[in-house]
């Protein structure tokens, strides 16, 4: 399988007119039938039926079509990042979830003002492994929890003590709260996967699930999903409060009598690029300011 086969797969895919496609590749007709022919013979499926009037995608085709998109895209995109493009500044980040990932864009509007070559790529790897391609210096740096537990040969830049927050929807009875204690929570209580939040938010649902009858307990896949479930008033979730990266369709109500968690940007000790510890000062001032304006970013 090759990118001129999948080309033609979706350029014919797209006009369903063989014609109409060669001519968009500026390639032969029979060439055209040919690469499709021989894509079908490495898949061994027909992806399209074809009549002397119309041309349409077979249900394999149909399966085959965003996989397809897929293929190019990255084939494409990892030709381009292993061109001859040394003149360009990448900076690889990482983040755990889509809350952590509101935090990036006001930062790196300003950063790449400074730096107008800076070309950025950021990972969502929802794992504990996230920071293993930190080690590997797959990707440059991250944004996390930090675990009080664990020892970890990364730096970690601390960007705010996050106090641990019941999430839920506007209409939610504990929403009238300014704040709670445990004793106070009640109803049912959504739990993410325990692969997917910090060990220090892990032991603290646990120890709400642990008093809960089996009706009162809802589990999501992951945290956006749990965000989702108190958004639909299915119950509440527990979760750091991180201002700036808060969902402005939901409630924080901080929870008093639980202990604030360390949130900053983990990184290799040993680096000397501009650009990265540009970043982490602007991000640092960013969760000082906490509020989403760039031009307070200094």
């Amino acid at each position: 399988m090759n990118t001129v086969q999948l080309e033609c797969f979706l350029t014919v895919a797209e006009y369903l007119n063989f014609s109409k496609a060669s001519r968009a590749l500026k390639i032969s007709q029979p060439a055209v039938s040919h690469q499709i022919q021989t894509l079908e013979e490495e898949l061994g499926v027909k992806l399209f039926n074809r009549t002397s009037k119309s041309v349409s995608l077979t249900h394999e085709g149909n399966l085959f079509l965003p996989d397809a998109q897929l293929i190019l895209k990255t084939a494409v995109a990892a030709k381009d990042r292993l061109g001859s493009h040394d003149h360009f500044i990448f900076l690889e980040l990482g983040c755990h979830n889509y809350m952590e990932m509101n935090l990036l864009p006001p930062v790196l509007q300003k950063l790449s003002g400074e730096f107008p070559l800076l070309r950025p790529n950021i990972h969502l790897v929802p794992f504990p492994s996230l920071l293993s391609l930190i080690e590997n210096s797959q990707i440059h740096a991250a944004l996390g929890i930090k675990d009080e537990q664990r020892m970890s040969p990364l730096s970690f830049k601390k960007l705010c003590s996050a106090p641990i927050a019941c999430v839920c929807s506007p209409e939610h009875p504990l929403a009238k709260y300014r704040s709670l204690t445990c004793g106070q929570l009640s109803g049912n209580f959504i739990a993410s996967s325990p692969r997917q939040i910090p060990d220090a938010v892990f032991s603290i649902q646990n120890s709400i699930l642990g008093r809960l009858l089996p009706e009162q307990r809802l589990f999501s896949q992951n945290t956006e999903s749990a965000f989702a479930l108190a958004k639909a008033q299915m119950g509440y979730t527990l979760f750091p409060d991180i201002v700036p990266a808060r969902d402005p369709d939901l409630c924080y109500i901080p929870v008093t009598d639980l202990p604030h968690v360390p949130f900053g940007v983990y990184c290799q000790h040993k680096h000397d690029q501009p650009v990265l510890n540009r970043f982490v000062a602007l991000i640092s001032q960013y969760m000082k300011d906490g509020y989403p304006d760039t031009s307070a970013i200094i």
